[in-house]
């Protein structure tokens, strides 16, 4: 079976509220991209992936206006994907949903949250991904709460040969420092924010110690926008988000994704790239390792095969002109692949 991940940057604008796709003109959120070339592109992009799923990253949106579950199977629909029908958790109110697109014929998949419900007091162990986390950030033996902006989603799978696993899709982010009027402002609210994505990050892998804990064969995927020397402040936290949520070096078991492995053993060198963003103010693009698929040892052990479809690293990729061109136009991020005997 093949698992993916994949960050389609404003898949949300491409959909009416209905969840029908607006295939026209108009401007799509990326720059310069047309709707309809966007739209192009990403079923061109999901047709050559063939997934059995895809775990969507800023999927469409899902409030009391729009549905992700239909945008999604229309878009599944139009380009006649094998992935066709959706599963999305808890919604959030960020225009970027998490949600799960497989096959039927292949697996099951069910929004399946794990943990207890808090007020607004919180829980300090593992609550449910919607609720309040309570956590000490700063050592100053005062509890901060703290809440997903875009709450995990955790799926209870189970494949057509019969074989269960939990799957969690994730989407951390540390936000900008909005708001800042100097540099020293800048410097602070940039450390609380991250101080928040890397308490978040203690929370997810909470909830992943309580499934190794059961055996449950466990899959974590998705972007969390973290990564080693990807921030001017990580040396003040010491690890990163990656490192807590694989289990780096922890008491318990780790989660494997070789191309986290690789990067956070040569922090200087060559390192394996998802995701390409265009800097204005320096004029050229910069690359970095965002996506992952971790996996528990008992997956690890059916020998999965890994591939990330970078346009211009993967071989494939490079010499197929049309798919080249299509993963640059769909999104500022590529797909992660996990090809496994499931």
């Amino acid at each position: 079976m093949r698992i993916a991940t994949y960050n389609v940057e404003w898949f949300n604008n491409l959909f009416d509220d209905q969840g029908n796709m607006l295939d026209d003109k108009g401007w799509s959120g990326r720059h310069d991209v047309r709707r309809t070339d966007q739209l192009a592109a990403l079923g061109i992009v999901f047709t050559a992936l063939n997934a059995d799923a895809v775990m969507v990253v800023e999927a469409p949106d899902h409030n009391g206006r729009r549905a992700t579950v239909p945008a999604l199977e229309n878009f599944a629909r139009a380009f006649d994907l094998r992935a066709r029908k959706a599963v999305v958790g808890f919604p959030n109110d960020t225009q970027q949903e998490i949600a799960l697109l497989y096959d039927p014929d292949t697996m099951e998949a069910r929004h399946d949250p794990q943990g207890d419900p808090t007020g607004k007091k919180g829980d300090a162990h593992s609550p449910r991904f919607d609720g309040v986390f309570r956590i000490d950030l700063d050592i100053d033996a005062t509890e901060d709460l703290v809440r997903f902006s875009k709450p995990p989603l955790e799926l209870a799978v189970k494949t057509a040969s019969g074989r269960g696993l939990r799957m969690i899709g994730a989407h951390l982010k540390s936000k900008a420092p909005h708001g800042a009027h100097d540099r020293d402002e800048v410097m602070r609210i940039a450390i609380s924010n991250r101080r928040k994505q890397l308490a978040q990050a203690i929370w997810l892998r909470r909830r992943i110690d309580e499934h190794l804990a059961r055996n449950e064969p466990l899959m974590v995927m998705g972007d969390l926008n973290d990564g080693p020397g990807l921030d001017e402040y990580e040396h003040l936290f010491g690890r990163s988000s990656v490192e807590i949520v694989m289990g780096q070096d922890g008491p318990s078991p780790e989660l494997y994704d070789p191309h986290a492995r690789r990067a956070l053993q040569q922090r200087i060198g060559a390192t394996p790239t998802t995701a390409r963003f265009f800097l204005g103010s320096e004029g050229r693009y910069l690359q970095a390792l965002l996506d992952y698929v971790m996996v528990s040892a008992d997956l690890r052990a059916l020998a999965p095969r890994w591939r990330i479809w970078h346009p211009f690293d993967d071989p494939v990729c490079w010499k197929t002109p049309e798919l080249r061109e299509a993963l640059v136009t769909a999104s500022d991020h590529f797909p992660v692949t996990v090809d496994i005997g499931l």
